[in-house]
Formats: structure tokens, sequence, C-alpha cells
């Protein structure tokens, strides 16, 4: 006889984790499953270089988890069961070029005396209290299913809270590039080198609409939360919720592939895994590509016009690249204030990385690629031997299936072979010794995972895209993933999570905590009620001000 749970999880990424805890706190019966041998999707760390080096595999930082709903609904129980972060108290990111160096400091006000032109000090200050004022409604946004009802209460406490001119503002600036952006308010080069490479990590280039609210959420987010990274390595975090998962009764079936929803009048009702049958009363919750629910785990007559339609409309974004280096000591940049720095980019702003871009979507190597570097053992040096160091390396301007080489180097002919993979790993490395030189010979050991080897560890990274899809206007909000449902499917009882839906990529778990607050709120009629109810309350308690 089958197992019988009140909801199915397929999919033990971040989304996946949150929403089975969440529901499972509830206590509902929840199972989960994944096709790896370990939960955590993109979030894993080891010794990938030489013993005594802990690598973050994947992802490393979590601002968005930390700041987000399913932190403060779980940080709590993660915290007691071992979960540690380390955290920057001062200069938190940077970024370095030829020009030379701006460094982000915690405190806003730090930051911006650094810059050459004092208006720009002052424009920064208004930018980040634009959106300090704008914060509410945006993060309201994404943090919300977008039905038409919440659509519309958003709206209505949007032009409240901001007034018609406010909100002309606010959809002007999110329909603006991050160039723009920064064009339009800034005379000095500091803003735009240090915050347009953030961009990469919502998914987005210099020139593409959204990045003009992106920018000001990147620079928002680093100043408000900071950098942090688990303590010892993410690993930790996938044991701290691998003991909140047993201990909330969470039963997870590893290593054992989803093959198919079973739908039965219209409603998802089982999930067949690893020759599994896991009946599902109440939901299943799928993260997972677009494509893989509604080709593979669905059969074609239970996926309706919606569906269809999102599997059609989607696009991979850029493919990514990770490099992990071993040191035998810390780098040593020519701009020493950047050795205290937890992550630091290799660009000039929009120039560099905008190029880098249009030549990744050509489908070309980039020449000269942004440069993403971690330096996590400034903030845990736990996670290398006494006096050494590790750097986590990440480039987000790759192509999946390249054509040719921007610099004209590198035979490409074979796609991404290991030593197609190593002789870019050396151009990158090239880059990175230009503002720190010696970094070679400090090089103990290095591991590289190209865009091929990023989509065989995490199916959900298609084409080597580890954010979902790309994440333009069009592929953002009300159409992503373009069923205009919202996590809800054309099938009863059946939800997507994920990186793909709605709030998009990054490790904050947003989908995961949508679904599982959507599942338990009340049906209408007891929404109803508990209105009633409170007014009934607020009236007994006599006179009182709204």
């Amino acid at each position: 006889m089958s197992p019988t749970y009140d909801a199915v999880v397929i999919g033990a990424g971040i989304n996946g984790l949150v929403a089975a805890a969440e529901l499972a706190g509830a206590g509902w019966r929840v199972a989960i499953v994944d096709e790896r041998d370990r939960i955590g999707g993109f979030i894993d760390s080891g010794e990938l270089t030489v013993p005594g080096y802990v690598h973050d595999t994947f992802s490393s930082w979590h601002p968005l988890f930390v700041g987000g709903a399913g932190y403060a609904a779980l940080g709590p129980d993660l915290g007691r069961l071992g979960l540690v972060y380390r955290n920057a108290d001062g200069p938190v990111t940077a970024s370095v070029s030829d020009r030379g160096a701006v460094v982000a400091d915690r405190d806003p006000g730090v930051t911006a005396a650094r810059f050459e032109h004092p208006a720009d000090a002052q424009a920064y200050a208004e930018m980040l209290a634009g959106f300090e004022r704008w914060a509410p409604h945006v993060f309201g946004a994404l943090g919300s299913e977008l039905t038409p009802v919440d659509s519309a209460r958003l709206g209505v406490g949007a032009l409240r809270g901001l007034g018609r001119a406010g909100l002309g503002e606010l959809a002007r600036v999110a329909t603006q590039s991050g160039r723009g952006l920064v064009r339009e308010r800034f005379a000095g080069w500091e803003v735009d080198q240090l915050w347009s490479p953030w961009l990469l990590h919502a998914g987005l280039a210099p020139d593409q609409a959204t990045g003009g609210l992106m920018l000001p959420v990147m620079a928002f987010t680093m100043h408000a939360i900071g950098l942090p990274i688990v303590q010892g390595g993410a690993a930790n975090f996938t044991a701290a919720f691998s003991a909140l998962l047993a201990e909330r009764g969470v039963e997870t079936y590893l290593g054992n592939l989803a093959d198919r929803i079973e739908v039965r009048d219209g409603r998802a009702v089982a999930v067949h895994a690893g020759g599994r049958r896991l009946a599902a009363t109440r939901a299943v919750l799928a993260s997972t590509s677009t494509a893989r629910l509604y080709e593979t785990l669905l059969a074609p007559d239970d996926v309706d016009d919606h569906g269809r339609q999102a599997v059609a409309r989607h696009r991979p974004g850029r493919a990514a690249t990770q490099i992990h280096l071993a040191l035998d000591r810390p780098l040593q940049w020519t701009d020493r204030r950047l050795d205290a720095v937890p992550l630091v980019h290799v660009s000039d702003g929009a120039g560099s990385t905008g190029i880098a871009c249009a030549q990744a979507e050509a489908g070309l190597l980039p020449s000269t690629p942004t440069v993403v570097v971690g330096q996590q053992t400034v903030l845990d040096p736990s996670r290398a031997p006494d006096g050494a160091a590790t750097l986590w390396l990440q480039l987000q301007e790759v192509p999946w299936a390249p054509v040719g080489d921007a610099a004209g180097e590198l035979d490409v002919s074979g796609g991404w072979t290991e030593q197609l993979a190593d002789a870019y790993a050396d151009r990158v490395l090239d880059r990175v010794a230009a503002f720190a030189p010696g970094l070679r010979e400090r090089v103990v050991a290095r591991h590289v995972i190209s865009p091929t080897g990023l989509q065989a560890a995490n199916a959900n990274a298609v084409h080597g895209d580890p954010y979902g899809g790309a994440a333009e206007l069009d592929q953002s909000l009300l159409w992503r993933p373009g069923t205009a449902t919202g996590h809800r499917t054309g099938v009863g009882k059946l939800w997507h999570i994920g990186a793909f839906t709605h709030p998009g990529p990054g490790l904050g778990g947003g989908s995961g905590h949508l679904a599982a607050r959507a599942l338990l709120r009340p049906p209408g009629p007891r929404r109803a009620a508990d209105r009633v109810r409170r007014l009934a309350g607020r009236d007994r308690s006599g006179p009182h001000s709204g």
C-alpha cells in the first residue's frame, strides 16, 4: 500500500525545503522527493580542491534568505539546530578596474564619503532614501501571489503611500535600465562601477529593463543586511534544515527521481518516484523547471493552454561557471583595502559588464569577463588551514553553447570540454591577477564547474543557467512562469514553486513560503467569518480610530 501524505514536495532546493518545513510545522504530514542523494539544491559545500579547504560549491551568500519571510518563520529553529551566519560589519563589497577601486561599507555614509563628486554623495543618499519609501511596496509585490486581488491591494496601497507622482516615478524607474539610472543621477563613475555588476546576481545585464530598480535594491540590501555566509560552509545550512525536517516529521526520499504526477478528475493525487507511489491528499508542490513540470511530470492530456504557453514563453538566461581556488596564503590586492572585502567584482561597471553580457548573448566567450571574487575566509577563517585562504570565483556571462571566442584565442568547436573550461579559467585568473599580483603563485589547487557541470549537478540549471531562466521584465512578476496563474497550475492541488516562478531567482525561499502560506490560509468563507468576528470584537471594545 502506498504511503499517504498531506503534501508531497518534488525538489529539495531552498524553496522546497521552506515549503516542506512550514507545512510540517503547521501539522501537515509531508514528504519531500529529490533525485540527488542530498538536500539543498544549489546549496552545498565540501573539500573540492584539497583536504582542509572548504568551498561553497555553488551559491554562498544569503542576504535574501536572512531578510526574507522564510527565515523569519524558520530562523529561530534553524539557529537552535546549528545554523550560524558570519557577516561583515564594515566593508561589504567592492569593484575594481583600471580606473581604480570603489568600496561599499555597511554604513552608506562612509561609502558615499569616498565619492569624488560631493553631489554624488547627496544623490546616493537620496537614491537610498527614495528606495526606503518604495520598499514596502516593492517587497510587498515580491512577497505576494500577485492575484488580481493582491495586485489591486498593492496598487491602492502604493497610490496612498506614494501619491500619484511617487507611484509614477516608481513605475518609471522599474522600467529603466541600470545604466540609465546611474547616468541620470551620478556625475562620477563610482556608483556605476560598484553596483552595475551586482545586476548580474539578479539575472540582468546593465541595459535591461528593471535594472533601474534592482540596482538600488542591491545597494539597499548590502547596506541593511550585508553578505551573510554560513559558518563552516553551506553544507551546515542543509544540515540544520535536515534536522528541522526530521524534527517536524518530514519524510525524505533522496536519490529518487520523480517520474510522474498522477492526476485524477483534474486534481493531483500522487507523485510516482523511484518505483513508489506517494499519495497526496491536499497538495503536490513541484520545485522544477517549467518544461519538466508540463512536458515530463504531467501527461499531455493534463496540461492546459496555460501550461503549454508557459513552456513556449520560457527562455533560459545566460549560463554560469564556478572556479574554486585553494590558496596557500590570502590574496593581496594592489589596492590593499580589498584584502578585507568579502566580495569583489572585477569590472568597470556597465561598460565592461555590458560588453561581456552582449558577447555571451551572441554565443561568444567574453574577452574581458566580469569576475565575482568571493573571499569567504575574510569572514570565516575556519574554511582554510591557518594562514591560508579560499577563493570563490563566479562567472555569470558565459554562453551555454559557445560559437566563438571574443578574444579569438580559444577553440570552442567541442563545446564545454574540460580543456575549454580550464583554458577559460586561465583567462579569468589572469584578469584577477591584473589587480592582485601573485595570485597564480598562491594557488595550491583549483576546481572548475562549467555550465554543463552545473546542469549535471542540478537539472533545474537548464542550459547552465542557475537563475531559473531569463529575468527580464517580460519574464518576471505576473509573467513568471508565463501561465498567468501564479504558483497555481491548471491542475487542482498542484503548485509550481522555485526559481522558475515568482519572485524569481535568489536564495530567499520566497516561492516556497508563498505557496505554503496560501495552502495554510483558511478558505474564503472562514476568512470572512474571521473578519466578522474581528469587527464584532472591535465594536464591543468601544470607540476606536482606523
